[in-house]
């Protein structure tokens, strides 16, 4: 027999199966967003290391200071 999936918030954990239609889909909606969230996060990351590299890149093309 499967075990019910359950969903933690606040500490308290809920059955999936016992949630209203609208319950389950707010947290399909949170599980989505937060998805996107991290998906953001590595996506700055990468941009921020791009960012660093092309500031290098610059500098050393800038003239020297005498």
């Amino acid at each position: 027999m499967a075990e019910s999936q359950t969903l933690t918030i606040d500490g308290t954990e809920y059955k999936l199966d016992a949630l209203s239609e609208t319950a389950r889909q707010q947290a399909a909606n949170l599980r989505v967003t937060d998805e996107e969230i991290e998906r953001l996060r590595r996506q700055l990351a990468i941009t921020q290391t791009a960012r660093g590299a092309y500031a290098r890149a610059l500098s050393e093309e800038l003239p020297q200071k005498h």
